[in-house]
C-alpha cells in the first residue's frame, strides 16, 4: 500500500529528511536545505539528531528519508530502501579507537571502551576487529573528553574527532578503515547511507532519490557556500580542518557506491552475520540501492 504525503499550502509533498549535525551531512544537505536548485513537486524539511538516534527513529518509521548507520540497516530493511547516493565510506581511513600516549591495545581490550552506540557501523566494526569488548555508550563528541579526564582508558571516535584528536595528544590504537582495507579487496569501510521509505512507491522514492543525488553534486561543484554552511556544525573546527573532513566523506563515492562499495556494504554486513551482531535472515544478495546504474 503507498502512502499518501501531507501536502503544504503550495500543494507539494512534504518530506522529511534526518541527518546528522555534522560537516559532511550539512555539507550533503545544503542545496535541498536552502532552495539552491528547484524540487517540483516536493518541499524537503530536515531533521537533524545525532546517529543512534536517526537509527531508531528509522526503526520506528518515523521519517520518510534518513542517514542511517549500515550496522543498522539489516533491521530496518523492511521498511527502508539503501539510495546509491550519500554514502558516507572510509577509504583507508575510519573510526578509530585512541587513548592516552602509554596506553597498550591490551591496556584497552582489558578495560570499558566508549562508544558512540551500540547500532553505529564503528561499533560493528570494532567487534569484528578486536572481537568482545566491555563497552560504554557515550555521546560522540563527548569521548574525547572522557579519555582526557580519565573516566575511559580509550574511546571509539567518529565523525570529525577522526581529525580532531592529535589537537590533544592522542594516540591511535586502531584504525578500522585501514583494517577493513587489509581485510578486503583494498575496499572501503562502509559506514554510513541514506534510505527512503519504500511504502511511498517507486516514484517517490526515484525522485527523492534524483533529488538527494543533485544535491550532493551541486555542493560538490559549488562547494565555497556548502563548506560555510558545514562549518557551522563542526564543534568548533577551523576552516581547514572542515575542509578536509567534508572531503573525506562527501565525493564521487557519495554520487554512486560504485560496485565495490556495494560489495563492501554486502561483505560488512555478512561479516556481522557470522559474529552473531546482524540478523542471519537477511539476505545481502537481494539488497537493492535506489539509483544503482
Amino acid at each position: 500500500m503507498v502512502v499518501e504525503l501531507p501536502l503544504d499550502e503550495e500543494g507539494n509533498k512534504v518530506v522529511r529528511i534526518g541527518h546528522s549535525p555534522d560537516p559532511d551531512d550539512a555539507f550533503m544537505f545544503h542545496a535541498m536545505t536552502t532552495n539552491a536548485f528547484p524540487t517540483p513537486g516536493y518541499n524537503f524539511v530536515h531533521e537533524l539528531q545525532d546517529i543512534e538516534t536517526l537509527n531508531h527513529r528509522a526503526m520506528n518509521q518515523d521519517l520518510e528519508v534518513s542517514a542511517v548507520s549500515i550496522h543498522a540497516y539489516p533491521d530496518i530493511a523492511e521498511h527502508y530502501a539503501l539510495m546509491n547516493c550519500g554514502a558516507s565510506m572510509g577509504e583507508g581511513y575510519g573510526p578509530m579507537i585512541v587513548c592516552k600516549k602509554g596506553v597498550s591495545e591490551d591496556d584497552a581490550r582489558n578495560n570499558v571502551i566508549a562508544v558512540p552506540g551500540l547500532k553505529t557501523s564503528a561499533y560493528l566494526g570494532l567487534k569484528l576487529a578486536w572481537g568482545e569488548c566491555e563497552v560504554a555508550v557515550v555521546p560522540f563528541d563527548e569521548i574525547i573528553p572522557r579519555i582526557l579526564d580519565g573516566t575511559y582508558m580509550s574511546g571509539l571516535i567518529i565523525h570529525e574527532g577522526q581529525l580532531t584528536y592529535v589537537d590533544h595528544d592522542l594516540d591511535v590504537l586502531i584504525d578500522l578503515g585501514k583494517w577493513w582495507n587489509g581485510r578486503t579487496p583494498n575496499w572501503p569501510m562502509p559506514l554510513g547511507g541514506n534510505v527512503v521509505r519504500r511504502d511511498l512507491g517507486e516514484e517517490v522514492m526515484q525522485d527523492i532519490t534524483t533529488y538527494t543525488k543533485m544535491s550532493i553534486e551541486y555542493a560538490l561543484k559549488s562547494p565555497k557556500e556548502a563548506l560555510e554552511f558545514a562549518k557551522a556544525w563542526g564543534r568548533g573546527i577551523d576552516d581547514e580542518t572542515n575542509e578536509e573532513f567534508v572531503g573525506m566523506y562527501v565525493n564521487n563515492r557519495t554520487i554512486d557506491y560504485k560496485e565495490d562499495g556495494r560489495a563492501a556494504i554486502r561483505l560488512f554486513i555478512k561479516e556481522g552475520q557470522h559474529i552473531g551482531m546482524i540478523r542471519n535472515d537477511f539476505d545481502t544478495a537481494t539488497m537493492r540501492f535506489i539509483g544503482e546504474p
